[in-house]
């Protein structure tokens, strides 16, 4: 098995809970892909504004037919799949940046509470750094790593070449590490929730 695709311990697991929570972002512990789904839909209101980026962890739990299908919510998504990109993207773009409930994951977590995206297009950043009322994230513990130095091998040695993959079947274009967004600390409270999985979920 790649080191990169392996459950941490639970010492590792509290750690980084511990230093999130120092930094500004509010972490919590599940056991199973289940209960973090629940957690999820539990957190966002019935008729919110809410934006599901684009990741295999969000597909593995059911949440973008949940978010986007169920009713219950207001869905960008939705509203952006509607539009056309050639005469529309401004718009599109403003509405991606800043929704009120932003849903994703990340591609590593130090164990001293610093968190890795990286993305090719930047596509769902803004939100995650500034623009969303709210972000949550759902966190497969084996992405849970000693350092950024290890965050960062992480990504190019593991996470890369999964998404590269992924993309060529889904676009018919690779991808890059074009964006690397690192958060060590979240200003405003109750902002940023992540949930951490005791399941290997995504890359």
């Amino acid at each position: 098995m790649n080191k990169w695709n392996q459950l941490v311990n639970k010492e590792s697991i509290d750690k980084a809970i511990k230093a999130l929570k120092a930094n500004g972002i509010d972490a919590k512990f599940v056991e199973t892909a289940n209960e973090a789904k629940k957690e999820v839909l539990s957190l966002i209101p019935e008729g919110a504004e809410v934006m599901n980026m684009t990741s295999v962890t969000l597909d593995t739990l059911g949440l973008p037919n949940e978010l986007n299908e169920s009713g219950k919510y207001n869905s960008i998504r939705n509203k952006l799949n509607a539009m056309d990109w050639a005469t529309q993207s401004l718009e599109m773009q403003k509405m991606g940046a800043a929704p009120e409930w932003a849903v994703g994951s990340v591609h590593a977590l130090t164990e001293d509470g610093h968190v890795l995206i990286v993305s090719n297009s930047g596509s769902q950043l803004p939100a995650y750094v500034y623009g969303a009322g709210h972000v949550i994230w759902v966190v497969g513990a084996q992405k849970i790593v000693k350092n950024t130095d290890e965050g960062i091998k992480r990504i190019y040695e593991y996470v890369l070449p999964l998404e590269d993959e992924r993309a060529q079947k889904a676009y018919g274009v690779g991808s890059g590490v074009s964006k690397l967004l690192i958060i060590n600390k979240e200003k405003t409270s109750g902002r940023i929730t992540m949930i951490i999985v005791n399941e290997v979920l995504g890359f």
